[in-house]
């Protein structure tokens, strides 16, 4: 319980919590593996755990009649899957997947809803996160439909650099097509322009920043402002 909790939840919400609270919370919290492309809940199903990311990405993926699929929203380390749950839900027509492999500490959802009251440090946090959540996913719909493929794809990468803290991670051009709801020879194009411009390098389905202010200067303005609205919602949070 003594251990240095920033480097033992690894995750910005359980890290900003008063210490006297991260350990009342530890003992119903359990470390698990995120398995690339694990389905963390199914659309319309129960939601059984809220997951707070250590590692890794998870996405929340919304899927039509016909089987295309479009990211709207992306969370890491930074946040916590299962807010369906935090909002009095137990279900969403949205699919929670595991886009880059990592852990996550989870808590049953039964669980969570006794140990985080509203008035709660974690509960008052999560409301904060909740419109930081709100505001990436209104800022990726104006994004899918207003911005280039080109902008699109920088402002994902650059999301997930963030979250991943590694220049260098996994990501096939048929997963990427599907975060942004695009043909795969749409993001072969982009990538190959992006690799020729020396902005990243591209092998066997492996992604390595090279330069990231020139993702930052191609990318479009939504990138920026998600990152700085969670940082005045959250980061900031005391």
């Amino acid at each position: 319980m003594s251990q240095d909790r920033s480097n033992l939840s690894q995750n910005k919400l359980l890290s900003a919590l008063p210490t006297q609270e991260y350990e009342r919370l530890l003992p119903h919290l359990e470390t698990v593996s995120l398995a690339f492309r694990e389905i963390i809940y199914a659309p319309n199903q129960p939601i059984k755990y809220v997951y707070f990311p250590k590692s890794g990405i998870i996405s929340l993926v919304n899927i039509t009649e016909d089987g295309r699929t479009v990211e709207a929203a992306t969370v890491g380390s930074e946040g916590m899957a299962g807010i369906p749950v935090f909002l009095g839900a137990d279900r969403m027509p949205a699919q929670a997947v595991s886009q880059v492999v990592g852990d996550a500490l989870r808590m049953k959802a039964d669980v969570f809803k006794r140990q985080v009251p509203p008035g709660s440090p974690l509960h008052n946090l999560l409301l904060r996160y909740t419109q930081a959540l709100l505001n990436q996913i209104s800022q990726s719909v104006a994004c899918n439909c207003l911005h280039s493929i080109e902008a699109r794809c920088c402002r994902w990468l650059l999301m997930t650099h963030d979250r991943v803290k590694s220049d260098q991670f996994t990501l096939t051009q048929e997963l990427l097509s599907h975060m942004l709801g695009v043909r795969r020879a749409s993001v072969s194009e982009v990538a190959g322009t992006l690799q020729k411009a020396g902005l990243i390098g591209y092998s066997r389905g492996r992604i390595r920043i090279l330069n990231r202010l020139g993702l930052e200067a191609t990318s479009c303005e939504c990138y920026r402002i998600v990152k700085e609205e969670f940082e005045r919602l959250v980061s900031t949070f005391d």
